[in-house]
């Protein structure tokens, strides 16, 4: 289906008052684009660890709204038009130019897929569900993925980082928990390559489907895993479901942001020598998280670099 997008420049003091408006207009599907920095409050709930380099702020900004292509829009517009001049007697609106264009309606949720394709890390071949399996790759261990919504197709670095280390550190029989398990992929590996049971976690219940989802493509069971929604850090209704001292391997591929904090939990989660695999660590975040991993008790058995991405492994 096309869309016919029309966009309204205006001052970033009036773009609530105009999307409010729309609203009233019955226009839904607004966009807000300006160049207003983030709040320290904002950037606090951001799971990042690189903020965007916005332009200078110069007060204007641009409120969008779509409607269907192919149909007269005329009525609607003056209402828009009649609306935003009735406006200016409270609120300095600029410009109120209005622009049209022309969009498709993408399918954002699948169009990623043409750019993800199959790819081994040592003796591991990870393959998105859609893709025959080579011949040539029948003798790899299969790791078959759909990540969905769920972050983690396994070619980030971060991923690839902890496949290593998983594969390095772990043991057939392992106890494995694997925090922030997002679309399951370190589950599914650390099974592959001879856990005896996983046990994840997630603060996206949707990434819990996912993984479950992934369990049942690469013929694993249920009661191989369990998987539960909340946040290790401060949970502890999550921690006693969790368990103390039983695993051989933590492994956690998030940001340093979550690691730091999260780092004083791991060791009660371990067994006596138990490992703690970590990476989701940009470069200039690795002696914070080396210090915090020490702090708590665990003391650092390897840090290994990818590009600008780096993974800690401790053994508590």
């Amino acid at each position: 289906m096309k869309w016919d997008k029309y966009t309204i420049e205006t001052t970033t003091e009036a773009e609530d008052y105009i999307s409010c408006t729309l609203a009233d207009l019955g226009i839904e599907g607004i966009e807000i684009e300006d160049n207003v920095p983030l709040s320290e409050s904002d950037t606090s709930k951001m799971f990042i660890d690189i903020l965007p380099e916005l332009p200078p702020d110069q007060g204007i900004g641009y409120v969008s709204f779509y409607l269907e292509a192919g149909e007269d829009h005329s009525g609607k517009l003056k209402e828009v038009a009649e609306a935003l001049e009735e406006m200016r007697s409270y609120v300095n609106i600029g410009s109120g130019k209005i622009t049209s264009s022309e969009t498709e309606d993408i399918d954002w949720m699948n169009n990623w897929k043409e750019f993800f394709h199959s790819f081994t890390i040592d003796d591991i071949l990870i393959k998105p569900t859609w893709e025959e399996l080579d011949q040539a790759d029948q003798d790899k261990i299969l790791i078959e993925i759909d990540p969905g919504i769920s972050f983690g197709t396994g070619k980030h670095e971060t991923t690839q980082l902890c496949i290593h280390q998983l594969r390095k550190y772990m043991k057939d029989g392992d106890e494995v928990l694997d925090v922030g398990c997002g679309s399951g992929i370190l589950s599914i590996v650390s099974l592959k390559l001879g856990a005896g049971h996983l046990t994840g976690t997630d603060i996206d219940e949707d990434c819990i489907t996912s993984t479950y989802e992934n369990f049942e493509v690469n013929h694993l069971s249920r009661e191989q895993g369990d998987f539960y929604v909340g946040n290790l850090i401060d949970d502890t209704g999550l921690q006693e479901k969790v368990g103390t001292e039983k695993y051989d391997v933590v492994v956690a591929n998030i940001l340093a942001d979550v690691i730091i904090p999260m780092a004083p939990v791991i060791p009660a989660r371990l067994k006596k020598d138990g490992v703690f695999i970590t990476s989701g660590i940009i470069d200039f975040k690795e002696n914070e998280v080396r210090e915090a991993i020490e702090k708590a008790g665990m003391t650092v058995l390897e840090v290994t670099h990818q590009g600008e991405w780096v993974s800690i492994t401790a053994r508590k």
